[in-house]
Parts: C-alpha cells; structure tokens; sequence
C-alpha cells in the first residue's frame, strides 16, 4: 500500500475559529470544534460551528456535549444533544462526537445507538466518556455494537503514553470494525512511539500554545471567570508549528518498517 492511502490521520481539538485555522495551516487532516475548555469540551456556538464549517478546508467534527462533568444525562439533556446534532446535519458537519454511560459505569448503547442514527450520513466518535467505563475491552464491544465510527481513549490512563498498552489491546482488538484514536497529551516528541507501540492510524491532539491578550487596559481588581487575573488575559490558539512538526514525525514514523 502507497504511504498516501496508509497516512496518519491527526485530529486537532480547538476552542476557537482561528485556533482551527491554525490547526489546518498546521497540517490537520480534522478538526474537533469544542468549548468550554475548563470542563473538557462542551458543544459550541451555532454561529462558531458556521463560521469554522465556511472557513475550513479540512474535515470538520463537532463535540455534541451539552454541559461538563459526567456523562450521565437527563431526559432534558438528552433532548438537547439530538437537537444539536440535527443542527450540525443542516450546517455540513462532517462529524459529531459524543459519549452517553449509564450509572454503572457501562456505555449507554440505546441512547448511543439512537443517536448515531439520527447523525446519519455524519460520521460518530465516541469520546473519552469511553475512558470513564469499568470495562475498556467490553465497552469497545458495545461501542462498536451502536455503530459509532472511531473512539478516542487515553487507555483509561491520565495520558495515552501511560495508557499505550491497552490502547494496543484495544487497538487489536478492534481490527478493522472501529477505529481507535489514542489521545491525551499527543506531541511531536512522542507521537512516533505511539504510533509504532499502539498500531494506531489516527491520533487527537490539542497542541497549543498561550498567545498574550492585545488589550491595553486591564481592570486589575476583578476577574470574569474561575481563573487568576493573569488567565484572563491569555489566548490559547493551536500551535501550527507544532501540529506541522507532529505531521512530519507522523509521515517518518509511518514509512519506517
């Protein structure tokens, strides 16, 4: 097989429209449109999804997580992730990405499997709620079971170089019936191990770097979010040259035996 049908395929999580700029001049084959960073990634703003949809070139996924913390959710919640998959179906997302468990810790297939129905002709992830199961190996069985596309997982460890070896396991195990997309702290620096230790052909980064604010004045006595003074004036954008470095460690790693 050529190197151009066996390319691995980087996807970028971004907060930003012009993080996903960024990303894409980078080298991103995908991009995973999220907000809300502070809580792992909630769904965005209608007028983001439209505004990145129109600009980019690449692939365009978007999280549909209607708010943080865990991934157990009401009849109400659940109403809103249909309609916000609904949404990116009328706007051209390419993609959505979700994650339903149920109390024990298992994954929610009915709820699951409703959902990628209704995302149909979109492709599915499974998110890291995948990282949150009792079970990895029987949890990649019911994710495949409701038809989602590919499931990003750390290996259920604080970063994918720590959980590398289940991620092998489960990459094994998936064969070519799911696609395992190792993330958590995926870099220049390390993404050649991953690939060669996991077998992976996918791989999710956020790769960014803190830009200072333009603004001149700024009002030392309060803050507008949970953070110190300092935060509120900084910018996270992904960090194109380090996401062009990640695609051209890929592209070596990939060619070697």
């Amino acid at each position: 097989m050529s190197a151009i049908t066996d390319r691995i395929k980087l996807e970028l999580c971004v907060y930003s429209i012009e993080s996903a700029l960024e990303a894409e001049a980078g080298g991103a084959d995908r991009i995973e449109l999220c907000d809300n960073p502070p809580q792992g990634g909630t769904t965005p703003s209608y007028g983001c999804i439209v505004g990145a949809r129109r600009a980019l070139k690449a692939k365009l996924h978007v999280i549909v997580r209607p708010r943080g913390g865990d991934f157990l959710y009401s009849g109400a919640e659940f109403a809103v992730m249909k309609d916000d998959i609904d949404a990116c179906k009328q706007m051209g997302v390419h993609g959505v990405v979700i994650g339903i468990l149920l109390p024990d810790g298992s994954v929610d297939k009915a709820r699951t499997r409703e959902l990628v129905e209704r995302a149909k002709p979109m492709s599915v992830t499974f998110h890291r709620a995948f990282d949150m199961t009792r079970d990895p190996h029987q949890a990649l069985e019911d994710v495949i079971e409701t038809g989602c596309s590919r499931i990003l997982t750390s290996g259920q460890q604080p970063t994918a170089m720590e959980g590398k070896a289940v991620i092998a396991k489960l990459v094994q195990q998936a064969g070519k019936r799911i696609i395992v997309m190792p993330g958590v702290s995926v870099r220049d620096h390390n993404i050649a191990e991953l690939i060669h230790a996991t077998g992976a052909k996918e791989f999710h980064t956020a790769a960014s770097k803190s830009l200072e604010s333009g603004m001149q004045y700024r009002n030392p006595r309060l803050s507008m979010g949970d953070g110190t003074f300092a935060e509120e004036y900084q910018i996270t954008i992904a960090d194109r040259e380090q996401v062009r470095r990640m695609r051209e460690a890929a592209d070596a790693a990939n060619q070697r035996p």
